[in-house]
């Protein structure tokens, strides 16, 4: 389905060409195919300059969570902006939609992680954990208990300290550079791709769990800060891990004084049909969460850190004449948060997180259908969280070489079909907006099948398959 065109798309792109700089830009690929130009949008739809509509099941980066086009939520941004557009959130100023914000999360939050630091990001979220962190062992006096533990492939944010915690080897090109000596990696939770022949899930997690313990007996248990996870790792591939997995680790961190941080960045306000997922779904209350993304559904950029009582009860130590000198000019921004307060109200009032506990099994169930076909390896996921992994031979897992970008190919025909899906690689991500109906799943099942079909035929006829 298309509208009548309103732009000049050849103008609009070569603009772009010469002028944008795009994340994770492909210099060679960018300079001769450009970008895809999004008008607008409506509920689960975008459309192009041209007026081609497009199922949306990326729902945009993760964070599309209520929709395209709310009209409550342009009047609650603009009703903001003209009571008070900005207020300096700086030492003793504050902001009414702050402070209720503040508040609400809290309340929804799990356990003791009553405070909450605003950021302009999920990116400036994670930096601000980490610059917490390293504050709250020295509060402590435990000045040596500064190291980091991640895991590979896991994605934390594109700032320096974020994406030096993050472990994705294609996010670290050699001509960046990154904190090396304090911040290390382990093995991630993949079982599909890193279980050993013949090993069980269980065993596949004693091992896991056993190479964290190592590696803080290497490292000291003294000079362990925090360990950063991913609910369920998102751009790393969505791999959720094997029952058992973050418990065991979360008691290792509970076992050895280290702060365990729930990067929900994505998993957060209903992408798993909970407010937040670490406690609801894998059984653990964390002592930060990170979060942005679904806060605002991508209406207003804003981020959130998370913390317990207990981070709190030492930064704020009385008579210590302590203070914390980290902030944006953005944090707490009042049209933001004013955004970010009618976005929870929207998710409340039209039950999206029961929506996505109903719709989120069945898109599952349908996806895993696409499993027949030669080349999809596994999908898998959860929820509204999922992906589809393509393999060049079913038995051995081989790869397709990664110039053949397989998951790209297979995007190029989905775009053409009206859907959008997430190439990394040999990926198609998806994560649709909160909104997605069980009709809309049958949709983007039947169609990306058509397109796995016909990228196929294309291999074939290339001699690739």
């Amino acid at each position: 389905m298309s509208q009548q065109a309103q732009y000049d798309s050849q103008a609009i792109n070569q603009m772009d060409k010469d002028h944008h700089l795009h994340p994770w830009q492909i210099f060679d690929v960018f300079r001769e195919e450009g970008a895809l130009a999004i008008a607008r949008g409506e509920g689960c739809y975008i459309y192009d300059t041209d007026g081609k509509r497009y199922f949306d099941s990326v729902g945009g980066l993760w964070c599309n969570n209520i929709g395209l086009g709310r009209k409550e939520m342009a009047e609650a941004i603009a009703a903001q902006a003209y009571e008070m557009s900005y207020a300096s959130p700086f030492v003793d100023l504050t902001n009414v939609p702050a402070a209720k914000l503040a508040a609400k999360l809290a309340e929804l939050a799990p356990g003791p992680l009553n405070h909450v630091f605003f950021t302009c990001g999920g990116s400036t979220a994670v930096d601000t954990a980490f610059r917490m962190i390293h504050y709250y062992q020295n509060c402590r006096g435990k000045h040596e208990k500064k190291h980091i533990i991640s895991r590979m492939n896991s994605y934390h944010g594109s700032t320096y300290a974020a994406m030096s915690i993050g472990g994705k080897p294609g996010d670290h090109p050699p001509e960046f550079e990154y904190i090396s000596d304090t911040i290390h990696h382990l093995s991630y939770p993949n079982y599909y791709r890193c279980a050993a022949d013949g090993q069980s899930e269980t065993e596949f997690v004693d091992a896991l769990v056993k190479e964290f313990e190592d590696k803080i007996a290497e490292l000291g248990a003294d000079k362990v800060a925090a360990f950063f996870a991913e609910p369920i790792m998102g751009a790393g591939g969505v791999i959720v891990a094997p029952e058992g997995y973050l418990k065991r680790m979360y008691e290792v961190c509970k076992q050895n004084d280290i702060l365990f941080v729930a990067d929900e960045v994505v998993t957060a306000f209903g992408r798993l049909g909970h407010w937040f997922a670490s406690e609801s779904e894998f059984g653990i209350v964390p002592d930060m969460i990170t979060s942005a993304k679904g806060l605002t559904s991508g209406y207003q950029p804003l981020g959130a850190l998370l913390f317990s009582d207990e981070i709190w009860d030492v930064l704020n130590e009385e008579d210590s004449g302590r203070c914390f000198a980290h902030g944006f000019t953005y944090s707490g921004h009042p049209v933001a948060c004013a955004a970010a307060l009618k976005n929870i109200e929207i998710l409340e009032k039209e039950k999206l997180l029961e929506n996505v506990m109903e719709v989120g099994p069945y898109f599952e169930q349908q996806l895993k259908t696409l499993e027949d076909l030669p080349i999809v390896g596994q999908v898998r996921g959860r929820k509204f969280m999922v992906c589809v992994e393509y393999v060049a031979n079913k038995e051995t897992k081989a790869l397709f070489p990664e110039e053949q970008d397989i998951g790209k190919r297979v995007s190029n025909h989905a775009d053409e079909l009206g859907l959008i899906t997430r190439a990394i690689v040999h990926l198609n991500v998806m994560s649709p907006p909160l909104t997605m109906s069980k009709a809309d799943v049958d949709f983007v099942v039947s169609t990306l099948r058509k397109s796995i079909e016909l990228t196929i035929e294309d291999l074939k006829q290339e001699g690739l398959l």
